[in-house]
C-alpha cells in the first residue's frame, strides 16, 4: 500500500470558502427535525406506552397510539430527508475542497461520495426498521391491554356455567394468540388455536339439577277425611233397605219418558218466552222514557220479589177471580178452558224468568262501549237496527253464561209446576209410578238420575255455546272435555319419575 500524499495547506491569499447552503427549493425538508430528536421522542412514546396499558381505557390507549404512529411516521420522513441532504452535501464539500488542493484530492472526494450515499440507503433502512419495530411493540401493547381486560371478564361473570367460562377462555386465548406476534409464525398460532379448543372441550359440564317437588301433607291428611266420609256415606246406602233394581227397570218406561219430554219442552218454551220479554224489559229499563223505564223497574221488582212457587199457585187458580177472559176482538173464552196446567206452568215460570233475564240482558248490553252505538249512528242506522245489528251481537258474550245457568235451573224449578199446576212432568210422572208400585224412594232416585242426565247434556251444550262467541275476546279458545283429557293424559305419560329437570 502506498501512503496517500500530504494534503497540502490552503493558500491563505485565497479567500476562506463557505460551506454551501442546503437547496433552496426544498427548505421545508432541510428545516424539519434531525433524526436524533425523532429517536428521543420514540423513547419517550414507548415509556408512555407501558402507562397507557396500565390505564385500562382501551379507546384513549388506542387513539394515542395512532397518534403516535403518525408522529412516528413524519419524524422517520424527515430524518430521511434530512440524512439524503448531507449525504449530497458531502460530495460537494470533497469536490470545493479538491479544487482548492491537487487531483488526489479530487478522488478522494469521489470514493468518499460512493459510501456516502450507501451510508445514507442504509440509514433509511435502519428508519424502516425502527418503524416496523414500534407497530410490533405497539400490537404487543395492545395484546397486553387484551390480556388485562380478560381476567376482569372473568371476574364479572362467576355466575356463568362453567362450560361457558371454558368457551370463552379458549375463545380469549386464541385471540390472544392472533393478536401476539410469534418467532416461529403460523405455525405457533395454529398450535396455540389448538390447545384453546382442546381446554374447551375438556371442561367438564356439570350434571342438569333435579328440582324434588315439595311434599303437601295437609293435602294427603284432608284428602284421606274426605275419602273417609265418602266411604261411610256409600256403606249407608249400600246397606239401607233400598231396591236399586227398580230403577233401571223403570228407567225407559213408557211413563217416565213422556214426563221427561213434558219437563223438557216446558222448559224450553218458559225459557224463550223470558228471554224475548226479558230483552224487551231491558230495553225499556235503559230507555230515557221516564213511563216505560218505570214500567220496566215496577214488573222486575214484583216478580223478583215473590217466589215462583206462588206465582204458579196464582195462575192456576186464576179462574176463582176471573171466570172469562175477555181480549176484545181478538180472543174470548172461559178462564177454566183456557188456564190448563199447561198454560199456568208456562206463565208462571216464564214471566218469573223475565224478570231475571232482563238485568242479565241489561248487563251485557251496558258492557258494550258506547263508541260502538254512536259510530253505528254516524253510519245513518236508527236505533233499533244498532240494537239488533250492532249492540246485541256484541252483548252475547256477557249474556250467554247466565242465561244458561237459568236455562238449567229452569230444568229442575219445573218440578215445581208438578204440584203447583198439576202438570204431568217428569216428577210427577215418577211419583205416580212410585206411589202405584211401592217404590216412592227408587222412583225419586230414578228422577234424580233424569235431571242429572239432562243437566249434564245441557251444560255441555252450554259450554260449546259460550265458546262460539268467545272467539272474538279471547287469544285462543278453551279447551274442549275431550281436549283436556287428551292433555292430561299427555302429561301424566310423560311426566319424570325422579322429578324435573330444571
Amino acid at each position: 500500500m502506498t501512503d496517500s500524499p500530504e494534503k497540502p495547506e490552503p493558500d491563505k491569499s485565497e479567500p476562506e470558502r463557505q460551506e454551501p447552503e442546503a437547496p433552496a427549493t426544498e427548505p421545508a425538508k432541510a428545516g424539519d427535525a434531525k433524526p436524533e430528536p425523532a429517536k428521543a421522542e420514540d423513547g419517550k412514546a414507548k415509556d408512555a406506552e407501558p402507562a397507557k396499558a396500565e390505564d385500562g381505557k382501551a379507546k384513549d390507549a388506542e387513539s394515542k397510539a395512532a397518534e403516535s404512529d403518525s408522529e412516528k411516521a413524519k419524524d422517520g420522513e424527515s430524518g430521511k430527508d434530512a440524512k439524503a441532504n448531507d449525504a449530497e452535501a458531502e460530495p460537494e464539500k470533497a469536490a470545493e475542497a479538491a479544487k482548492a488542493g491537487d487531483k488526489p484530492s479530487a478522488d478522494k472526494a469521489d470514493d468518499a461520495k460512493k459510501p456516502a450515499a450507501g451510508k445514507a440507503a442504509d440509514e433509511a433502512d435502519d428508519a424502516e426498521s425502527e418503524k416496523a419495530k414500534d407497530s410490533e411493540g405497539d400490537k404487543d401493547a395492545k395484546a397486553e391491554k387484551a390480556a388485562d381486560a380478560e381476567p376482569e371478564a372473568k371476574k364479572a361473570g362467576k355466575a356463568a356455567e362453567p362450560a361457558d367460562l371454558a368457551k370463552k377462555d379458549g375463545k380469549g386465548a386464541a385471540d390472544k394468540a392472533d393478536a401476539e406476534p410469534s418467532p416461529d409464525g403460523p405455525k405457533a398460532k395454529a398450535k396455540a388455536k389448538a390447545a384453546s379448543k382442546t381446554a374447551g372441550a375438556s371442561a367438564t359440564v356439570p350434571e342438569a339439577l333435579k328440582a324434588i317437588p315439595v311434599r303437601h301433607y295437609g293435602r294427603w291428611v284432608s284428602a284421606v277425611v274426605v275419602l273417609a266420609l265418602l266411604s261411610l256415606l256409600l256403606n249407608a246406602f249400600a246397606t239401607a233397605n233400598v231396591h236399586y233394581g227398580a230403577i233401571p227397570d223403570y228407567l225407559f218406561d213408557s211413563t217416565v219418558v213422556k214426563g221427561l219430554g213434558k219437563t223438557v219442552l216446558i222448559s224450553i218454551l218458559a225459557m224463550a218466552l223470558g228471554l224475548l220479554l226479558g230483552i224487551v224489559l231491558a230495553v225499556m229499563r235503559l230507555s230515557k222514557n221516564p213511563v216505560t223505564s218505570s214500567v220496566s223497574w215496577l214488573y222486575i221488582w214484583f216478580f223478583r220479589g215473590t217466589p215462583v212457587y206462588v206465582q204458579l199457585l196464582l195462575w192456576f187458580n186464576l179462574a176463582l177471580i176471573f171466570p172469562y177472559i175477555n181480549l176484545g176482538p181478538i180472543y174470548r173464552d172461559e178462564m177454566s178452558d183456557f188456564m190448563t196446567p199447561f198454560m199456568a206452568a208456562l206463565l208462571g215460570l216464564g214471566l218469573n224468568e223475565a224478570a231475571y233475564m232482563s238485568e242479565i240482558v241489561r248487563a251485557g248490553i251496558q258492557s258494550v262501549d258506547e263508541g260502538q252505538t254512536e259510530a253505528s249512528h254516524a253510519l245513518g242506522m236508527n236505533q233499533g237496527r244498532t240494537l239488533r245489528r250492532i249492540v246485541l251481537p256484541q252483548a252475547m258474550r256477557v249474556i250467554v253464561p247466565p242465561t244458561g245457568n237459568e236455562f238449567i235451573n229452569m230444568l229442575k224449578t219445573s218440578s215445581l209446576a208438578a204440584s203447583a199446576a198439576q202438570y204431568l212432568e217428569l216428577l210427577r210422572s215418577t211419583t205416580d209410578i212410585g206411589q202405584t208400585t211401592g217404590a216412592t224412594v227408587e222412583m225419586l232416585f230414578l228422577a234424580a238420575t233424569w235431571y242429572l242426565i239432562l243437566t249434564s247434556v245441557f251444560s255441555a251444550g252450554q259450554f260449546y255455546l259460550e265458546r262460539h262467541y268467545a272467539r272474538g275476546s279471547l287469544r285462543s279458545l278453551p279447551l274442549t272435555p275431550w281436549q283436556k283429557i287428551k292433555s292430561n293424559l299427555a302429561t301424566v305419560g310423560h311426566r319424570s319419575p325422579g322429578g324435573v329437570s330444571a
